[in-house]
């Protein structure tokens, strides 16, 4: 069915290739065009042609260079928009040669229509799938490494161990603080453990509790909590807010919270002045 389309390609390929990265040049935005490379933006352009030549040719051929070319443009960062203004624009080039060239005509241009319309609205549609289920994907994965690292329990002494908290606490985050915080004491075998909140921007009546709660966790599990890094204007919004902390042992640094630490666990910091 589209064995004109397909050779009018592969004769024109190089030209073609040249025509359409020259007008999508000049549909890209500054800051696109600053972040790819001349050198990449080239490869990349002709791996794109050879997708598209490829949903002519064969289609497993085309699934194949689809999700890879889908994986690849998502990691670069191009924006669905531009993929597919690529995908347009490459079918205008393509007609606009076919036209100059003779082979479509006045004749034919009904049919030859409808066969444009048959080969770029389904790529479309699985480019557009691709792109999709590809940057979903990514997006996913960002989102349990950010989690990995959002709530660490980290050991600093033996039966000694700190969670430093950074950002927002909502209620997700404040589930894995919990899970994060029980599965570390028992592997850690920590008898304190200090939740820092100097990166914590608002602790509100909602982040309290959440607190509150993963100490209690802690506490029942065996271990102490101690909340350390309460800042001044901190202190003062608990205290407004009339949330209480006496259930355990605060700190206005982590230095002075890890003294206190090691003075619970029978230890201290000593001077080595004077010591050979």
């Amino acid at each position: 069915m589209f064995s004109e389309v397909t050779a009018y390609i592969q004769d024109n390929k190089s030209e073609i290739t040249s025509t359409w990265m020259d007008r999508m040049r000049n549909e890209a935005d500054e800051k696109f065009l600053q972040v790819v490379s001349d050198q990449v933006f080239t490869k990349t352009s002709h791996e794109f042609v050879e997708m598209i030549a490829a949903n002519l040719r064969d289609s497993k051929e085309f699934n194949s260079r689809l999700e890879d070319f889908a994986e690849k443009v998502v990691r670069l960062g191009w924006p669905l928009t531009f993929v597919t203004t690529a995908l347009g624009t490459f079918g205008k080039v393509v007609y606009e040669g076919m036209t100059e060239d003779q082979l479509i005509t006045d004749e034919n241009h009904a049919s030859q229509v409808e066969k444009f319309d048959q080969w770029l609205t389904p790529m479309y549609n699985r480019v557009v799938k691709a792109y999709t289920e590809s940057w979903e994907r990514t997006v996913s994965l960002q989102k349990i490494a950010l989690q990995e690292l959002s709530a660490p329990l980290i050991p600093v002494f033996e039966k000694i161990s700190i969670m430093p908290l950074v950002g927002t606490i909502d209620t997700e985050r404040a589930r894995l603080i919990m899970e994060n915080l029980l599965n570390g004491v028992v592997k850690h075998r920590a008898e304190v453990v200090l939740i820092d909140i100097t990166g914590v921007p608002v602790v509100d009546t909602m982040v309290a509790h959440h607190i509150i709660q993963a100490a209690e966790a802690v506490r029942l599990v065996g271990a102490k909590c101690m909340l350390v890094g309460i800042r001044p204007e901190i202190a003062q919004t608990i205290v407004n807010l009339g949330i209480d902390l006496n259930q355990f042992s605060t700190n206005s640094t982590l230095r002075k919270g890890i003294e206190k630490a090691l003075e619970m666990t029978n230890r201290k910091i000593v001077s080595a002045e004077g010591l050979e």
